[in-house]
């Protein structure tokens, strides 16, 4: 049976895909065959190749098994913003069917699937759907990315909270450091395991190599990780 978990934000630019590609290595390092997967994406380069997104392509690269650009990313858009709006612009719906088919399609190659979201937990996929809800369809346990800064503690209990009200399993969550650390981190880390109902399965350190960093699995601990 494969694993399945799905990567939420407590908000955009947080680092969930630094997180994503320390978690694939961490269980890769485990003997896992992994896939990550990026279902919808914005802010994007058009390349001689298509289409291309950055987040994606590192999921592609830290993946163990071999997979095609369209399989890690079946929905992507050039223009940075809320996934609801260029796609309702280039009249290009997203619909749950792709996101779903695409997860299936990743299940037959791998035995353990991360699926990273875009922005942050209820972020739009359409006039009247988040994301949220497909992940809510799918059953999906969750992992929450927390961007350690000054107003995170806030951002990160609304979100554990907003998941756990959805009745999904938050089965944990990941500290990434997104600036140097300053005078009180120590101090929001320890607020943050306090106040988070879930273990706490790493504190990635404030990177220049983000998801180049072919060690950043090495901060990730996913043994308490459960379906």
């Amino acid at each position: 049976m494969t694993s399945k978990y799905f990567l939420a934000g407590t908000d955009t630019e947080v680092g969930k895909t630094v997180v994503s590609c320390a978690l694939l290595q961490a269980a890769n390092r485990k003997g896992y065959r992994t896939a990550g997967y990026k279902p919808v994406a914005s802010g994007s380069e058009i390349t001689g190749e298509g289409i291309r997104n950055g987040d994606a392509l590192a999921l592609q690269h830290n993946s163990s098994v071999s997979l095609t650009y369209q399989e890690v990313n079946p929905l992507v858009f050039v223009e940075p913003t809320s996934p609801h709006i260029v796609s309702a612009e280039l009249n290009q719906p997203i619909d749950f069917s792709v996101l779903s088919q695409g997860l299936e399609i990743l299940t037959t190659k791998a035995d353990w699937v991360l699926i990273e979201g875009a922005g942050g937990w209820y972020t739009p996929l359409s006039e009247n759907t988040t994301f949220a809800d497909w992940v809510i369809q799918e059953n999906l346990p969750v992992i929450l990315t927390v961007g350690i800064k000054l107003g995170c503690i806030n951002h990160a209990v609304l979100t554990a909270k907003a998941i756990q009200y959805s009745g999904l399993n938050l089965v944990g969550w990941v500290a990434n450091e997104i600036e140097p650390a300053g005078k009180h981190q120590a101090a929001y880390l320890e607020t943050l395991k306090r106040m988070i109902p879930a273990p706490l399965l790493g504190v990635i350190p404030h990177l220049s190599e983000s998801c180049d960093n072919s060690k950043i699995g090495e901060y990730i601990n996913i043994a308490s990780l459960v379906n």
